[in-house]
């Protein structure tokens, strides 16, 4: 089905093509400012670290439902060999081959388009099977260091884990806000917990992959009004799956990173996260995540810490 009117509508209304400029690549990572990172350093508190990604194994999140987003394929390319001559020190070494959105990732702006475009109305044919998105590609981000505010929606909503098919709304959002304490506010990374990632946890992968829930097509409003750099969350698909729309597949991604340029994550590890915050009372931290920078790629892993 061609995209609906409801959708042009908030399109319009999210739309960031030339904020910063006809020639930017960067989209709402703009808004993380040399300020903005200062004051991000300043929630260190403790000094405790928490990681949020998953691990990079064989048998990842990945299920065949994305067809060529394999998990990784590790394999020894050398081991204990000695390169100098017998009695030298040796060396071992490993080669991995894997989709770059298999597991813990970020989506770079050019990783959907729609109507022919990406971010900054640039056209989508700029991407090609050699030389990889041509404008905009996660390689252009080389640095992603900002606040982190955890939006748990979870806990705001009383469960450890949201049903299956439910959409995260605003009004959702505005009470995960509260019960954090701390408004979201321009250059934030919002990391939103559905508890989603348990399933996966648990060993059920296609379980964790549908249905699922996840941000619903009111959310990207939410984001723009509060100028947020950057979302992840602890999900597959990011948005609720199956769609909202009956045959409206991926509006969110759509109006994320093709209409405001803003950089979107998935599958996050938020338990520990929670956990700390809850324990703590604070859900503000210093978060370090930046993508592998690699050149033209659509979408990067990456190893996500948070610093309370």
């Amino acid at each position: 089905m061609s995209l609906p009117d409801a959708f042009h509508d908030i399109a319009k209304r999210v739309n960031n093509w030339g904020r910063w400029g006809a020639e930017d690549e960067l989209g709402t990572l703009n808004l993380i400012t040399d300020e903005v990172v200062r004051e991000a350093a300043a929630t260190v508190r403790s000094g405790r670290r928490v990681p949020l990604a998953l691990p990079l194994e064989q048998n990842g999140v990945q299920t065949g439902m994305i067809p060529g987003r394999i998990d990784p394929l590790h394999v020894m390319v050398q081991i204990n060999q000695e390169l100098f001559g017998p009695g030298t020190v040796a060396c071992s070494d490993d080669a991995v081959t894997m989709g770059l959105q298999a597991a813990t990732h970020w989506d770079a702006l050019p990783h959907v388009s729609h109507s022919g475009r990406i971010y900054n109305g640039r056209p989508a044919g700029s991407i090609t099977a050699h030389g990889g998105a041509g404008f905009s590609g996660i390689g252009t981000v080389r640095h992603l260091v900002s606040r982190g505010v955890l939006l748990d929606v979870a806990r705001a909503r009383g469960t450890e884990r949201l049903d299956g098919g439910y959409a995260v709304t605003p009004e959702d959002l505005d009470a995960a806000e509260e019960l954090a304490g701390t408004r979201v506010r321009a250059g934030d990374i919002v990391l939103v917990r559905t508890g989603q990632v348990q399933v996966c946890l648990a060993g059920d992968r296609h379980a964790y992959a549908y249905p699922s829930p996840g941000l619903s097509i009111r959310t990207p409003e939410w984001f723009h009004a509060r100028d947020v750099a950057a979302v992840a969350n602890d999900t597959l698909t990011f948005e609720v799956f199956p769609p909202e729309v009956d045959g409206l597949w991926l509006p969110v991604h759509a109006l994320d990173l093709v209409e405001m340029g803003m950089p979107q994550g998935q599958n996050w590890n938020l338990e520990k996260l929670s956990t700390a915050c809850g324990e703590t009372g604070r859900y503000a931290f210093l978060l370090s995540a930046t993508p592998e920078p690699f050149a033209g790629a659509t979408g990067s892993p990456v190893a996500p810490v948070a610093v309370l």
